[in-house]
């Protein structure tokens, strides 16, 4: 577990350092935030550090640092490294610097921080971008812990055709609607503390089992392709590898949140709200992001502990099928069964905890993308309502903005569900949007400190928004759900639109920022 152990140093000491370091180049001062400027009972409402802290995490931790390391760790050990210095350097500084500037700017969401710091029409752009983002991301935050409680706790068939299944998709449909209307002290504040005792068991017990039982993780200087490691001729750049494609895009699109994460941005924005005093903030936004590449990690490094365990001892093969990455666990009578990315999680679970243990783990895993659904939900009522000014003081007033975004939720639903390849294309719109959206956060940040007079550290969120322009730009230009160009074109057309984007920032940045 060295190579674990170093990425787990890097996470916890490069956090703790680089965490300070943006914390003094934003300066938190002791102004009236906007939980007490704004006081309504409903959206702004003071709440304590801890409190404020624990909802963060819970709303930015859904199912993708789980499912994304889980599919991630096909690249090898290297990702137990890349995970926490993209974490720290990368998706720490997003959440933190979106977070601080959306409280200082009285609260504001960030499509109205994005038309602040960069323009009208990349505004609307946003604007458009992270409404659709927001509706995926809640459809699949109903579809994953819908399937891991019918598959993995309840042992039904989680089939399109099982009415059990959507009986459990509307229990968690009906939990959103209330979540996403109601005050949010009256539900999610007091909710989440208990959801969040679980979310912290199932990761450090997961962790914990690694370590006492010493599960076997390859470090980055072992040989990758041993006969215990069945899937080793998998790794990039040995075996088939090679044509399931590119360390760069493919595993940051895929690893995701637990790197970094545009969707964290719009949670952020709604804890701007409730923040008792901006020194808060590196706790509830910098810190929580941390946590949340620790529970990437342990995810990664326990499912490569599972396949190299191996079949023959309860544990995982993979394999590729048709170009889909494919998981397959040993059954007691010796047959082989495939099973989905979701259910690696159960697998997981119950190994490393035992039948009690696993059961709670489990359900810290249901309730991570369930308390990130209803949140997306609540920012994605509160970012229509800002952008066309539409009154939200009311009960009556929430539920009629609420009830047609909950019909179009509905919808995606029913065909992922239905067709046969739907999660499979939710899945990948859902992971490039979600990067891409990171890209006008840290663009407006960028743009922030330059506007403010200290373009001396406008690196910070730029290199991370360059990087993964280059990422989510040869992504899309290559994958055949964008314009399916040749992985050359790709690349050179990724590295443009970086350039222009660098440029643009700096010639936006010479600017006042925009009075909304």
């Amino acid at each position: 577990m060295a190579t674990f152990m170093i990425g787990l140093a890097i996470l916890v000491c490069g956090g703790f350092l680089y965490g300070s370091f943006c914390e003094r180049v934003f300066g938190p001062d002791d102004r009236e935030t906007p939980a007490y400027a704004k006081q309504d009972g409903v959206d702004y409402v003071p709440m304590p550090t801890w409190k404020n802290a624990l909802i963060n995490l819970l709303n930015i931790a859904g199912t993708g640092p789980i499912l994304g390391p889980i599919q991630g760790i096909l690249f090898g050990p290297i990702a137990l490294i890349t995970i926490p210095i993209g974490n720290v350097i990368g998706g720490a500084v997003h959440d933190y610097f979106a977070g601080m500037i959306c409280t200082r700017d009285g609260g504001i969401q960030m499509p109205d921080m994005v038309k602040r710091y960069t323009s009208k029409t990349v505004f609307w752009i946003y604007d458009v971008f992270v409404c659709v983002l927001l509706l995926l991301v809640s459809t699949v935050f109903i579809y994953t812990p819908g399937d891991i409680t019918a598959t993995q706790v309840f042992g039904f068939s989680g089939n399109a055709t099982d009415p059990k299944t959507w009986i459990i998709y509307g229990v968690i449909f009906v939990y959103y609607y209330i979540a996403t209307v109601f005050p949010i002290d009256k539900i999610i504040g007091r909710i989440y503390p208990i959801f969040g005792a679980v979310l912290v068991f199932s990761a450090i017990g997961v962790f914990g089992a690694m370590l006492i039982f010493h599960y076997p993780i390859l470090n980055v200087w072992d040989s990758w392709n041993t006969s215990a490691f069945a899937y080793g001729d998998y790794f990039f750049g040995r075996g088939e590898m090679v044509a399931f494609g590119h360390f760069m895009p493919i595993f940051f699109v895929t690893v995701a949140c637990g790197i970094l994460s545009g969707f964290h941005s719009t949670q952020t924005a709604l804890i701007a709200r409730t923040l008792k005093s901006e020194r808060e903030g590196r706790m509830t936004f910098y810190n929580m992001m941390i946590v949340e590449g620790f529970i990437a990690m342990v995810w990664a490094a326990g499912t490569m502990a599972l396949i190299q365990i191996g079949a023959a001892d309860g544990g995982l093969t993979m394999k590729f099928d048709g170009g889909t990455l494919k998981y397959f666990q040993q059954l007691s009578d010796g047959s082989m069964k495939a099973i989905s990315a979701s259910s690696v999680v159960g697998v997981l679970c119950r190994k490393a905890l035992g039948p009690v243990g696993g059961a709670i783990a489990l359900a810290g895993v249901i309730v991570l993308p369930v308390t990130s659904g209803d949140t997306a939900l609540r920012a994605l009522r509160l970012t229509i309502a800002d952008t066309f000014h539409i009154k939200q003081d009311n009960n009556a007033r929430r539920l009629a903005l609420a009830t047609p975004i909950f019909a179009l939720v509905l919808g995606i639903l029913v065909w992922s569900k239905v067709d046969a390849d739907g999660f499979n294309q939710l899945w990948r719109y859902f992971a490039w949007s979600n990067q891409a959206m990171a890209v006008f956060a840290l663009a407006a940040a960028a743009i922030y400190l330059l506007v403010e007079n200290k373009g001396v550290y406008v690196w910070m969120p730029l290199v991370p928004g360059i990087f993964y322009t280059v990422v989510c730009g040869s992504y899309i230009l290559n994958a055949k759900i964008g314009l399916n160009l040749p992985w050359n074109a790709a690349y050179i057309g990724s590295v443009l639109l970086a350039v222009l984007y660098t440029v643009a920032i700096f010639v936006r940045g010479k600017r006042p920022a925009n009075i909304l």
